[in-house]
């Protein structure tokens, strides 16, 4: 539980770092860093499978959307 508190805090202290316009490298980090959000939100949701996938699934739509704009 603690690794996940602390990734989404680390992933929120940078989150204006990754992004495609900077570059491939830090588009693809972005893209790294946005699937295992999703997977983490999917994982900490898995007793309820519907809210999971879906969750996860808004997760990963919401990041590259974001991504492609930033």
């Amino acid at each position: 539980m603690n690794m996940r508190i602390a990734w989404f805090a680390w992933v929120a202290r940078h989150f204006g770092e990754y992004g495609y316009g900077d570059g491939l490298l830090k588009g693809a980090v972005g893209t790294v860093v946005v699937l295992l959000t999703a997977g983490l939100v999917g994982y900490t949701l898995r007793r309820s499978r519907p809210a999971a996938v879906l969750s996860a699934g808004a997760v990963v739509a919401l990041g590259v959307v974001w991504q492609a704009t930033h």
